[in-house]
């Protein structure tokens, strides 16, 4: 019997409209009542994935900033954590600034941005459907680099790196890599979203990336879990759709990749269900627990 299932977001349990289904709510729920605990495994923020787990009926702990920390939903507060020190960050906002692309800083409650473009236009439309206590936490800052300087909180998640160009986006992660002490995803994916305004359907695609301090990554932070609730890592259940999933869907006991996943994560995984448009998690769930 497997213990533990560690679910991604975006792209996995959220469909491309960023909802979880009624179906997929009571199929994770089914899953917890039979002994089975689903802990969400996101880059998001912790205000953004709290209001999930609750949604879902998850109440024990959750992953945010892609395996920066650990959130003991019980207890309020965080048992585990690998932030990027503010010199980094500002490193890193200096060379996109440079570099004119894109980025956006997570730290543990909020997104900083410079403007309303890519995965933080996404989030905004998403905001606009939820209520004030669901909403994921975006501040819109001028001048970011003295901005974040003169923050007196350094609980920095990671920064996202965006742009419409493969060529200019290779470019700038390239010079990323030159920076010592940070983790840099080495595959650079392209995000597709959908944004929904009326009747009216709007598809979003987008090269990303994503920055975090040295040995920060989910898997990492499962590892930690899994020894905390003495479970064995053959006991537990990873499913997700992107790099940022590949080391727990490698060393999970079952590793499960959305239909739509990145090649890398398909070629690994021990199992592909459908995609998050079709219920996939929720299939997955059905037939593994």
């Amino acid at each position: 019997m497997y213990k533990l299932v560690a679910i991604d977001l975006d792209g996995t349990m959220l469909n491309s409209y960023g909802i979880v289904t009624e179906y997929t709510k009571n199929i994770i729920q089914n899953t917890i009542n039979k002994g089975t605990d689903v802990v969400i495994a996101s880059g998001r923020p912790i205000d953004s994935i709290q209001s999930i787990a609750k949604e879902i009926g998850s109440n024990n702990y959750f992953i945010a900033g892609n395996g920066a920390l650990i959130y003991d939903i019980k207890e309020n507060k965080v048992i585990y954590e690998k932030y990027l020190s503010k010199q980094k960050v500002l490193e890193i906002i200096k060379l996109c600034e440079e570099n004119s692309i894109s980025y956006n800083v997570y730290t543990d409650k909020t997104i900083l941005a410079t403007s309303l473009k890519y995965n933080v236009l996404y989030y905004h439309k998403e905001n606009l459907k939820k209520e004030e206590s669901k909403k994921t936490n975006i501040n819109i800052v001028e001048n970011m680099y003295e901005y974040v300087k003169n923050m007196n909180e350094e609980k920095f998640l990671k920064i996202t790196i965006c742009d419409d160009s493969k060529s200019i986006f290779n470019s700038i992660t390239r010079k990323l890599k030159n920076i010592s002490d940070i983790e840099v995803l080495d595959i650079s994916h392209i995000s597709r979203k959908i944004i929904k305004q009326g009747t009216q359907e709007f598809p979003i695609e987008y090269y990303y990336t994503e920055i975090s301090s040295q040995n920060v990554d989910k898997w990492n932070a499962l590892e930690f879990l899994l020894k905390k609730l003495n479970i064995n890592k053959e006991e537990l259940i990873a499913i997700g759709d992107n790099i940022n999933d590949k080391k727990m869907i490698e060393n999970a006991g079952l590793g499960i990749a959305m239909k739509h996943s990145t090649p890398v994560i398909t070629e690994i995984c021990d199992y592909i269900t459908d995609s998050n448009n079709d219920e996939g998690v929720a299939k997955a769930l059905e037939k593994f627990c």
